[in-house]
């Protein structure tokens, strides 16, 4: 069973992946319609792909944005959002069919089967999410809202975070420890990079990475002066790109410290036990990668490779930090 949920863990890791490729690529408006069932196939005659060009031709992206797009265009960004569309369908089977399994013989706990219960209903709410953060940008102006994109991003990361915990559970201990110093830091650092990532949604929502590429100051400024131009304020912290990438910015400065001085409170304990040391070290590599590829993305102008790379980073980061939490708060059956 931890097998079967590590590998639906490497799925969602892909998936998040995959749908910062299609944000970035501008592909995710290239599917005018939700078809959980029949759009599983995708177009395979000229003429399917001629209808659901069509399609899209009547969609508000294409008549401002893409009104010189060709077929051959389309077909670019088409598969990038099929296939994600398509990788979120098959890791609701690669989850379900299991799941099923295991209960037909009788090999799940009744707490542990209606978590995994619980995991596949928020799966199943993803995917609609997924749809309505869709909708948003299928409207007079074509681009989707980034509330709601970090709303479907951070679900996401809920459902991965489920899922590994448990994993990790299952494979190597559930009893509760007794409290650790450091317990409560490495939680308040898997909320922080929860949190992180969800302001990198609002960054790249609104294309915040284009504005500011310069590090550390922003434009010669520590603190743009525009910071808190919106009224009423609250707006400034979605809708301004000066207040968005600074947040952004500040919260990632704020991980790091946080991260480095976790890692030195676990490997100085005497008492750290070699999982825990293990993944400290994983945490050190995983922030300086993240901070440099973070560094790297804005001051190249968001490339797309890069930009990929950074949130794989980012949820390598998440899985670090949960990782060294449920090696504090949980007892390993093998005692290490």
């Amino acid at each position: 069973m931890a097998g079967w949920l590590f590998a639906c863990c490497a799925m969602v890791f892909a998936m998040v992946v995959v749908g910062g490729i299609t944000r970035l690529t501008h592909s995710g408006l290239s599917i005018v319609e939700w078809q959980p069932l029949v759009g599983t196939i995708p177009p395979l005659t000229d003429a399917q792909w001629q209808e659901t060009f069509a399609r899209y031709q009547q969609s508000p992206e294409f008549r401002l944005r893409n009104f010189d797009m060709t077929l051959a265009g389309f077909k670019g960004i088409f598969w990038w959002e099929y296939f994600h569309r398509l990788l979120g369908r098959t890791i609701g089977v690669v989850f379900f069919v299991p799941f099923v399994w295991f209960l037909a013989r009788g090999a799940i706990a009744r707490p542990i089967a209606w978590r995994l219960a619980g995991i596949f209903v928020l799966g199943g709410l993803q995917g609609a999410l997924g749809w309505f953060m869709v909708k948003s940008g299928l409207v007079d102006d074509p681009r989707v809202s980034s509330i709601r994109l970090a709303a479907h991003l951070g679900t996401a990361l809920l459902i991965y975070a489920a899922m590994l915990w448990l994993a990790l559970g299952l494979a190597v201990g559930m009893e509760r420890r007794p409290r650790q110093p450091a317990a409560r830091h490495a939680g308040a650092l898997a909320t922080l990079v929860f949190l992180m990532a969800l302001t990198g949604a609002l960054v790249a929502g609104i294309h915040a990475g284009y504005a500011y590429n310069t590090y550390p100051l922003m434009n010669g400024h520590w603190v743009p002066p525009e910071i808190l131009e919106l009224s009423p304020r609250w707006k400034n912290f979605i809708f301004n790109m000066a207040t968005v990438q600074f947040n952004h910015r500040v919260l990632a400065l704020v991980i790091a410290v946080t991260a480095l001085t976790l890692v030195w409170r676990v490997l100085r304990d005497p008492r750290a036990r070699r999982r825990e040391r293990a993944w400290s070290w994983a945490l050190l590599a995983a922030i300086a990668v993240q901070l440099t590829l973070g560094i790297s993305t804005l001051l190249l102008r968001v490339p797309v490779p890069l930009a990929a790379l950074h949130q794989a980073g980012a949820v390598a980061l998440f899985t670090c930090t949960l990782g060294l939490f449920h090696s504090l708060t949980r007892e390993s059956r093998l005692h290490t």
